[in-house]
């Protein structure tokens, strides 16, 4: 089971990638209490957009993400995949940088209308936590539950291919 101990208690993780209509991409599970930076590169590895016709697309254009992904590690990964990193720097990174004056590098830029569409995350998690049982991890074990969370993401998928009238 990836349970772990967290300030909530005994908790796991749900670590995903949303597209910008709000539909998950891909999901990893982790225990409670690790560190949302460390799955950034295995978040990106799930990612598997199939398109008309072709292999599936597996590197965006831009990654959007919070503060917590920012790190060094990351944007190299974005960097080496040729995609856009709209991640802002953490006050004690800019800090940091400053204090090695011309050592420390070119400040990080990002995308401020880009990073605006980052909360498209945070509205798909919404729509997974309409799941009752999602929302409050009844699943005893890490298997079923994100066996849930990939039926609940295939559900939006196919609501949001439907014809809107």
């Amino acid at each position: 089971a990836l349970l772990g101990r967290s300030r909530g208690g005994l908790t796991g993780k749900v670590h995903l990638s949303a597209d910008r209509r709000c539909r998950p991409l891909s999901f990893v599970l982790t225990p409670g209490q690790c560190a949302d930076s460390p799955q950034f590169t295995a978040v990106l590895a799930g990612i598997k957009v199939r398109g008309p016709v072709g292999r599936p697309r597996t590197r965006p254009d831009a990654v959007a993400g919070d503060k917590a992904y920012s790190s060094r590690a990351n944007r190299a990964h974005l960097r080496k995949r040729n995609i856009k990193a709209v991640i802002p720097e953490k006050k004690d990174q800019v800090a940091n940088r400053k204090k090695k004056g011309r050592r420390g590098g070119r400040p990080v830029s990002h995308d401020v209308d880009l990073y605006k569409e980052r909360n498209s995350v945070e509205r798909c998690i919404n729509k997974i936590k309409d799941w009752r049982g999602l929302a409050t991890r009844f699943d005893k074990t890490s298997a079923s539950y994100l066996a849930g969370l990939h039926l609940r993401g295939s559900l939006i998928w196919i609501r949001s291919l439907r014809p809107t009238e």
